[in-house]
């Protein structure tokens, strides 16, 4: 015992950390034992491959695998398939390590920190905190297979659960639907052939992040209140139409049909409201209230001169009031002999003329509906924001986009239904 605490003067963190990396290893040996004593997955001298066919029995093969406890040998019976020429180990995929020497329990671990942090941040802490030896690579490369599980399972989901978003044929008095678009760093050939903002090469790409989330209550000033856990995520590099499937998917697993009303927020750019037109056309659309003062802001820093904060506040009543109109007469009277900025009066003008009837928010807000999209705004900065736009990073379409959706399950409190659907496969 004493060679396991340490001699001389007390040390709790020695003693533990000692025992623990000796529970460890005897877990490690129990755990190699008992993997080992079922005969290694043998199912007798022949066995079906996947398109049924008879495989032989060839010979038992050792794989060397990293569990939570450390490194185990795992023995597996080899059976060889003559027609489709190629092997079956019925104990990988029983033990769900197929094509991979880490467990699942350490794959869910590397995919946990992979979402979270740095790859190399994720090794790190693996380390400290699990005392698991990998690689950052390998916790890109398990982060990222799980992320395009996870894209491909969120499409097969069933009705949401009772987990604070509804039950199937539930009523449900509100079902917001918000959706907003944010940059991603990436590597220079995913940005090939697009132009910039403010250069002439793209150096990101737009992810397009969306949530939805029910209301039942109003607070005791009258405000809408999301309702608790009530909040999922769907989010990728993709074009509109593509995104516009993914979110009516969701929404349909939200209850969609089962939502007296129906509101899609955005900021007023024409894809938002393509996507609501195409798939939610029955549903209220309203333009957040603070991107609309935000274009008050700008128009008025650029034209109006050294008052504009006090022009830029009658407008902002204007717009707390619901009359567009009144705000469209106060800026057709802007004029500017530069074209330069009349044309930016005019850019002005046209988006709050078609977007005038998304913007009644004095009727909204009697009506007991939110009237800012922050909740998607928050979406984009905690899902993409916070882990992909770290100093440094570079990303390919594909590893953003798995990043992402593990990203999606984590905030949308489907990290355990994800995990247990790969079980159940």
């Amino acid at each position: 015992m004493g060679q396991v605490l340490g001699e001389g003067e007390a040390d709790l963190e020695a003693w533990e950390m000692g025992l623990r990396e000796r529970m460890h290893r005897v877990g490690a040996v129990v755990l190699e034992q008992v993997l080992n004593s079922e005969g290694g997955g043998y199912e007798g001298s022949r066995c079906c491959c996947r398109n049924g066919h008879g495989a032989v029995f060839v010979d038992h093969r050792p794989k060397q695998v990293l569990t939570v406890l450390g490194p185990v040998e795992v023995q597996r019976a080899y059976y060889y398939c003559s027609i489709c020429q190629a092997g079956i180990i019925p104990r990988d995929e029983a033990l769900d390590m197929v094509g991979s020497s880490f467990s699942p329990g350490v794959r869910r671990m590397m995919g946990r920190v992979g979402s979270k942090e740095s790859f190399q941040e994720g090794q790190e802490d693996l380390k400290e905190l699990a005392s698991l030896e990998v690689t950052a690579k390998q916790v890109e490369r398990v982060s990222e297979h799980l992320g395009q599980q996870a894209e491909s399972w969120r499409p097969t989901m069933g009705p949401a659960s009772d987990r604070g978003q509804g039950r199937a044929g539930q009523s449900i008095p509100k079902l917001y639907i918000a959706y907003d678009g944010t940059g991603v760093p990436v590597v220079p050939r995913e940005a090939e052939g697009r132009a910039g903002k403010q250069s002439p090469q793209a150096k990101t790409r737009e992810a397009k992040i969306g949530c939805l989330f029910t209301q039942t209550t109003l607070d005791e000033q009258g405000q809408p209140v999301r309702d608790e856990a009530a909040t999922s995520y769907v989010g990728a590099i993709a074009t509109a139409e593509t995104f516009g499937l993914r979110i009516y998917t969701e929404a349909r697993r939200r209850g969609l049909d089962q939502a007296k009303r129906v509101i899609v927020l955005g900021d007023g750019a024409p894809w938002i409201w393509n996507i609501a037109d195409e798939h939610f056309p029955e549903a209220l659309q309203i333009v957040d209230l603070y991107h609309a003062r935000q274009h008050v802001a700008e128009l008025a820093k650029v034209v109006v001169g050294s008052s504009w904060k006090s022009w830029a506040e009658a407008r902002y009543r204007e717009l707390d009031q619901g009359k567009v109109e009144t705000l469209l007469g106060a800026l057709r009277r802007l004029k500017s002999a530069q074209p330069a900025l009349q044309a930016v009066i005019e850019k002005a003008i046209h988006y709050f003329q078609t977007n005038a009837d998304r913007m009644r928010y004095a009727g909204f807000r009697r009506q007991g509906f939110f009237v800012g999209s922050g909740v998607v705004e928050a979406g984009c900065k905690m899902i993409v924001g916070q882990r992909l736009k770290q100093s440094g990073m570079r990303w390919t379409v594909r590893g953003a986009n798995a990043i992402i959706a593990l990203r999606c399950l984590d905030l949308s409190n489907q990290w355990e239904d994800f995990w247990e659907s790969r079980r159940a496969s």
